[in-house]
């Protein structure tokens, strides 16, 4: 099985060293610049047509598009795996620390939710509780001294619902890898041709957006056995926005 995984920390762009990129950096820059209008409510005009946005009471994910041509996901190898953007794509992400008392304490000072080992006790694996319990967030990390506990404590729940948690290493900064999870972004081929995955929110600036971007569609590339003869199309929208296509 394809896995490939890397963490990129890129405080300006810079172009990925991955693959050559066949995105066009003014289509996504005009794309993104109507994508913030609608967002905020203003007009922009596409041709002869005026398109009018709606500003929401919540905070829009931006979202990359990907339709795949030239792959039998039957046949051929599924790939997967993850990089960490520049700027954090989803910081409203729901997360939960299962820790012991120092990272309970600290997750709780982060304003992050966390269960001990006695917490996770009290669902007595209990099926629909656990069930309940990956459906609350959106992603789990778990302290070194826990998480090979975590499946006699609440059985396989937690991974069959893809959220078995992140390991916290003794010497890892709990803040940092809250940090790293809510900027890492995870590419897998599963059944179907077409992916999907946040690359960012309206919030952010649009250098911001055109860099997490391009950073994402170029390591999705470097994961395709043909680079970009498997990409048949991209698109980038926000949350309830139009889409905008970015690649042909």
């Amino acid at each position: 099985r394809l896995h490939r995984s890397f963490f990129l920390f890129a405080p300006s762009f810079a172009p990925h060293p991955f693959t050559m990129s066949k995105l066009s950096s003014d289509l996504v820059s005009v794309s993104l610049d109507q994508i913030l209008a609608y967002a905020n409510g203003e007009e922009y005009t596409v041709g002869d047509k005026t398109i009018k946005g709606k500003k929401r009471k919540f905070v829009e994910t931006v979202e990359l598009q990907i339709g795949l041509k030239n792959y039998d996901p039957s046949k051929d190898k599924r790939f997967s795996g993850a990089i960490r953007l520049p700027t954090p794509a989803r910081p409203q992400m729901k997360l939960c620390v299962l820790g012991h008392e120092a990272h309970v304490t600290e997750a709780k000072e982060l304003g992050v939710d966390a269960m001990s080992a006695d917490d996770l006790k009290k669902l007595n694996k209990n099926k629909k509780l656990v069930k309940k319990l990956a459906a609350r967030y959106d992603g789990f990390l778990a302290s070194h001294t826990l998480i090979k506990q975590i499946p006699r404590l609440l059985g396989p729940g937690l991974s069959r619902a893809g959220k078995f948690p992140t390991l916290v290493a003794a010497t890892d900064s709990l803040a940092d890898k809250i940090d790293e999870i809510r900027a890492t972004v995870k590419f897998q081929m599963k059944k179907v041709l077409c992916l999907n995955t946040a690359v960012g929110n309206v919030t952010m600036s649009k250098d911001e957006l055109q860099r997490n971007v391009t950073l994402a569609v170029n390591f999705l590339v470097s994961l395709l056995k043909k680079n970009w003869q498997n990409v048949k199309a991209l698109y980038i929208k926000s949350t309830m926005g139009p889409p905008h296509q970015i690649f042909f």
